[in-house]
C-alpha cells in the first residue's frame, strides 16, 4: 500500500460505514448465535415444576373433568408466560450489558475523533491506538510514535515490534509479517499509532487460523451451586411424600372404584409435589444478579462477569490507585525549583521531555503551564527529535533527545530516586536537592526530577536512558487533589469493615500527605516497591495486616500484595488500568478497571469497569452488591417460608382423613399461589431499597450459607404460623359444615393470598419495621401493580363466576375481615420480635 500523508486521511462518513458493513458485515470471528424464543419456551416447559402441571391438566381431563383441566392449562400457560417473559427480559439486560461491555476504539468519522464498538469498524476506518489496547482489525501504520506490539499471539515471539510508518519496511520481503502493519489480536505495549483498517473479522490474519472460538462453559456460581442443590433436595423429598400422600389417599377412600381411587391419589401426591418444589430458586438467582448488574451499570458501574455482583459484598480490602481513582486526576504545576535559580529553563526541559502528543494526564499539564510561561510548542517541539527513551516500570523514566540548530539536547525526566542515580552531584547539593524533594511531598505534591545532557554528535547518543550522565536541572511539584467526597467514603468504608489500602507509584510521602488528608486509617505506615522486593511471601503477608501505604509499587508488586492479603483470608477488589496490571486484576476476588483511562486489556480481564474512575463509585458498588445479595437471601427466606403452608396443606389433608374433594388446595389453587409468588418474589423483594445498616455491618463470610440455620428457623417459624393460621381456619370451617369445602377452602386459601402479601414488607428488614419499608417504597409503581394485582385477582376469584370454576365459595364481608386479621396476626407477630431485637441492640 503506497504511503501517504497522515493528513491525506479523512476518514469514513457515518453513511459510508454503514454501507461497507452491508458489504462486509461485522468486525466479529464467529456470528453470534441466538436463541430462539421457542426454545425457550421448551427449556421453561421442561423444568419439573411444569412437567407437573401438565400431567395434573391431563388426569383432570382423564376423570372426564374437561373444565378444570382447561382451567388448570390456561393457569400453566400464565406461567409459562410469566417465565418466558423474565428470562427474555433478563437476556434483553444481559445483551445491553454485554453491549456496553464490548471493545472499543477510537476511529476518525465524519472528519470527527469518535469511539465505537470494535465490531462497527469497516475496511478504511482510520482508527488510533495506544498503549493497553487489543488491535481489533488488521491495517496499515499511516503514523507511529514510539509503538511498539506484542504480536506473539500471532507469531509465537515474545519480543514486541516496534511499528513504523515510513514505507521502508525491511521485512516486507524477507518476512509474512511486516513492521508497516498492525494485526488482530495483537496488543500495544507502548506508544501511540494511527492505523488505516484493511481487513476485518474472518478476513485477518487473526480469523485465517481457523480455530473455532468457543465460549468455554460458564462454571456455576457458589449461590448457583446452592440452590441447585437444595432444590434437589426437595425433590427429592417431594418423590417420596407424593408416594406416601398418594398411599394414604387411596386408603382413605375406599368408597371410590379403583380407577378413581389412583387418579385422586395420583392427584394428591401431585398437589403435594408442587407444593414441594421451590422452582422459584433459578428465577430468583438469574433476575436478580442480572437486574442488579444492571442497575449497576446505570450508577457508572459496569459489570462483565455476573458472578461478581454475588462476590461485592463480601468484599474486605479495597486496593486502589491514588491517582484518578481517590484523586481528581487533573494534574496542575504548582512549584518548580531550580538547582541554578533558572525555573524558566527548567520548565523547557521538563516540557522538552514530554510528548508531543502527548496523552498522559501529568504530560499535559506540563505542556500547558510551559505555555502559560509563553515557552510553546513550536519553541518545545521545533527541533528535530532524533530518539526517544520511552517510560518503563522499571526505569520510572523516560527522555527525548533533540537536535537544534547548534546544539544536540537530551531532555529527561522521572522519579527523583532514579534521576538522582543518572546525577553526579556534590554530597551538600544533593542534601539540597533531597530536603527540597522531601518538602514538596510532605505538601502532598507529586515529585518529578528534570535532567538534561548536552551532547556535541549524534554518535555521543547514549543508547538507554540509563546511559546517560545528567546535569539535574530542577525538581517539579505537581498537585492532584483528592476528589471532594472520599473523605466521606474513606469513613463509610471504615464502618462498614472494609479495609482501603492505597497502592500507588508515587513517592511515599506524597502518597501518605494525601491519606492524611482524607483520613485513612494506619496512613503512617508505609512499605515501598524496593521493600517488597527484599521479602519473602510470608514476610510480606505478615506485614499487610496493619500497612495502608505501598508506594513506588510497579505492576509485578500488585499481584504479590493482592497474594498476600488473600493469603489472610481477605476478599479483595483490586483497581487497575494498565497492561501490566491485568494479572493483578485477574487474580484478585473483584477485578475493577478503570472505564476512561484503563487500557483494553485490564479491562478485559476486570470483572467490574468502573465508567467514571470514581472512588465513590466502587463505595456504592459495594453497598449496592450487599444489597443485592441481602434481597436474594429475603426472596429465598420468602419462597421456604410460603411454600410450608403450601406443602403441609397438601400433606396434612390425607393423614387426617379428609376426602381428595374437601382438601384445601388442590392443584388449580398451586398453581394459582404459584402465579403469585413467582412476580412477589422475583420483582417486588429485587426492588427492595438497601437497609438503613448495611454500610455498617462487617462484610459478610463468603462460606456461609445462602440460608444459615438462624435464617432456616426464621422461614420455618413463620411459615408454621402462616400454615397453622390458613389450615386451622380452614379445618374448623369444614368441620362445622362438611358439605361446604368450598367455602372452608376459599377463606385458607384468601389467608394464604393475604400473609403472601404482607409477608414481603415485613421480610422486606430484619431490623427496620414493615412500616418503614413500606414507607421507601410507597412511590414504587410496579409494587402497588403487584400488590393491587394480587387483591383484584382474590376478589375476582371470590365474586365472580370464577369462583365456581376454582371450586371456592364468596365470603361475607365479616369472613373477609375475619380473614385479613387473622393474616395479619400470622404474619405481623414477627414485627414484635424485631421489637426485643431493638431494645437489644440498644
Amino acid at each position: 500500500m503506497s504511503k501517504q500523508k497522515i493528513q491525506d486521511y479523512q476518514g469514513l462518513t457515518t453513511s459510508k460505514a454503514k454501507e461497507l458493513q452491508e458489504q462486509f458485515g461485522k468486525n466479529e470471528l464467529v456470528a453470534e448465535k441466538k436463541e430462539s424464543f421457542l426454545h425457550k419456551i421448551f427449556h421453561v416447559i421442561s423444568e419439573p415444576m411444569f412437567v407437573l402441571l401438565i400431567v395434573a391438566s391431563i388426569i383432570y381431563f382423564i376423570l372426564g373433568e374437561p373444565k378444570d383441566g382447561a382451567i388448570m392449562l390456561v393457569f400453566v400457560v400464565g406461567m409459562i408466560s410469566i417465565e418466558a417473559i423474565q428470562e427474555w427480559k433478563t437476556d434483553k439486560t444481559l445483551n445491553a450489558l454485554k453491549d456496553l461491555s464490548a471493545p472499543h476504539i477510537k476511529v476518525l468519522r465524519d472528519g470527527e475523533e469518535k469511539i465505537i464498538n470494535s465490531a462497527d469498524l469497516v475496511p478504511g476506518d482510520i482508527m488510533f491506538i495506544a498503549e493497553g489496547v487489543k488491535v481489533p482489525a488488521d491495517g496499515a501504520v499511516i503514523k507511529a510514535s514510539t509503538l511498539c506490539v506484542d504480536e506473539s499471539s500471532l507469531t509465537g515471539e515474545a519480543e514486541g515490534v516496534w511499528k513504523t510508518s515510513d514505507g521502508n519496511n525491511k521485512n516486507i520481503n524477507a518476512d509474512y509479517w511486516r513492521n508497516d502493519y498492525c494485526y488482530a489480536g495483537t496488543l500495544v505495549t507502548q506508544g501511540t499509532g494511527t492505523i488505516l483498517v484493511d481487513k476485518i473479522g474472518a478476513g485477518t490474519e487473526y480469523g485465517k487460523i481457523g480455530q473455532n472460538i468457543v465460549s468455554a462453559p460458564e462454571n456455576p456460581t457458589p449461590l448457583q451451586k446452592q440452590t441447585g442443590k437444595l432444590v434437589k433436595l426437595c425433590a427429592v423429598i417431594a418423590a417420596v411424600l407424593f408416594a406416601f400422600v398418594g398411599v394414604v389417599t387411596y386408603f382413605n377412600i375406599p368408597d371410590h372404584n379403583f380407577r378413581d381411587r389412583i387418579i385422586e391419589s395420583i392427584l394428591s401426591g401431585v398437589t403435594l409435589a408442587m407444593a414441594m418444589i421451590p422452582e422459584e430458586f433459578p428465577v430468583i438467582l438469574t433476575v436478580f444478579l442480572s437486574m442488579g448488574a444492571w442497575r449497576l451499570a446505570k450508577k457508572q458501574s459496569l459489570v462483565r462477569k455476573l458472578p461478581s455482583v454475588e462476590t461485592l459484598g463480601a468484599v474486605s480490602v479495597l486496593c486502589v490507585d491514588k491517582t484518578g481513582t481517590i484523586t481528581m486526576n487533573k494534574m496542575t504545576v504548582r512549584d518548580i525549583w531550580s538547582i541554578e535559580s533558572d525555573t524558566k529553563k527548567v520548565t523547557q526541559i521538563m516540557g522538552m521531555g514530554c510528548k508531543s502528543d502527548a496523552y498522559d494526564p501529568m504530560e499535559k499539564s506540563m505542556i500547558s503551564y510551559c505555555e502559560e510561561q509563553k515557552i510553546t510548542k513550536d519553541i518545545l517541539f521545533g527541533g528535530q527529535l532524533i530518539k526517544e527513551y520511552a517510560f518503563t516500570d522499571e526505569t520510572k523514566m523516560m527522555g527525548n533527545v533533540w537536535k537544534n540548530s547548534d546544539s544536540i539536547v537530551v531532555a529527561a525526566k522521572g522519579s527523583p530516586e532514579r534521576i538522582l542515580t543518572l546525577c553526579k552531584l556534590p554530597d551538600y547539593e544533593k542534601k539540597i536537592v533531597e530536603d527540597k524533594i522531601r518538602e514538596m511531598s510532605s505538601q502532598g505534591l507529586r515529585v518529578i526530577a528534570i535532567g538534561q545532557m548536552l551532547l556535541d554528535s549524534e554518535e555521543d547518543i547514549p543508547d538507554t536512558i540509563n546511559d546517560c550522565s545528567l546535569q539535574l536541572c530542577g525538581i517539579v511539584g505537581l498537585a492532584d487533589p483528592p476528589r471532594e467526597s472520599v473523605k466521606e467514603d474513606i469513613e463509610t468504608c471504615t464502618k462498614a469493615g472494609v479495609r482501603v489500602v492505597m497502592i500507588t507509584g508515587d513517592n511515599g510521602i506524597t502518597a501518605s500527605s494525601i491519606a492524611k488528608q482524607i483520613n485513612m486509617p494506619n496512613c503512617d505506615k508505609i512499605i515501598t516497591g524496593d521493600e517488597i522486593n527484599k521479602m519473602s511471601d510470608n514476610e510480606l503477608q505478615e506485614r499487610v495486616k496493619d500497612v495502608s501505604i505501598f508506594s513506588r509499587v510497579v505492576p509485578e508488586h500488585k499481584m504479590r500484595i493482592v497474594k498476600a492479603f488473600k493469603a489472610n483470608g481477605e476478599i479483595v477488589a483490586m483497581t487497575g488500568d494498565g497492561v501490566n496490571d491485568a494479572p493483578a486484576l485477574k487474580y484478585a476476588d473483584i477485578g475493577i478497571a478503570m472505564g476512561k483511562r484503563g487500557s483494553e486489556v485490564s479491562r478485559e480481564a476486570a470483572d467490574l469497569i468502573l465508567l467514571d474512575d470514581n472512588f465513590s463509585t466502587i463505595v456504592d458498588t459495594i453497598k449496592d452488591g450487599r444489597r443485592i445479595y441481602d434481597n436474594i437471601r429475603k426472596a429465598v427466606g420468602y419462597v421456604f417460608t410460603i411454600h410450608i403452608p403450601i406443602a403441609f396443606a397438601a400433606l396434612l389433608a390425607p393423614i387426617l382423613g379428609i376426602n381428595p374433594a374437601s382438601l384445601l388446595l388442590l392443584p388449580l389453587h398451586v398453581v394459582l399461589l404459584e402465579l403469585v409468588i413467582d412476580p412477589t418474589c422475583s420483582v417486588v423483594l429485587e426492588r427492595q431499597p438497601a437497609e438503613g445498616d448495611i454500610m455498617k455491618r462487617a462484610p459478610r463470610n463468603p462460606n456461609e450459607k445462602l440460608i444459615t440455620a438462624k435464617g432456616l428457623f426464621k422461614s420455618v417459624a413463620q411459615g408454621f404460623v402462616i400454615f397453622g393460621a390458613s389450615f386451622g381456619t380452614y379445618f374448623v370451617f369444614l368441620n362445622n359444615n362438611i358439605d361446604n369445602a368450598p367455602l372452608a377452602r376459599a377463606i385458607g386459601l384468601t389467608i394464604i393470598l393475604l400473609s403472601n402479601l404482607l409477608l414481603v414488607q415485613v421480610n422486606s428488614s430484619d431490623s427496620e419495621f414493615a412500616i418503614k419499608s413500606f414507607i421507601k417504597l410507597k412511590t414504587d409503581k410496579v409494587m402497588w401493580l403487584v400488590s393491587l394485582g394480587t387483591i383484584i385477582g382474590l376478589m375476582l376469584i371470590l365474586y365472580t363466576p370464577l369462583n365456581n370454576f376454582l371450586k371456592l365459595a364468596p365470603l361475607s364481608f365479616s369472613q373477609l375481615i375475619m380473614a385479613s386479621i387473622i393474616s395479619i396476626a400470622s404474619v405481623f407477630w414477627y414485627e414484635i420480635v424485631k421489637v426485643f431485637k431493638y431494645i437489644k441492640n440498644k
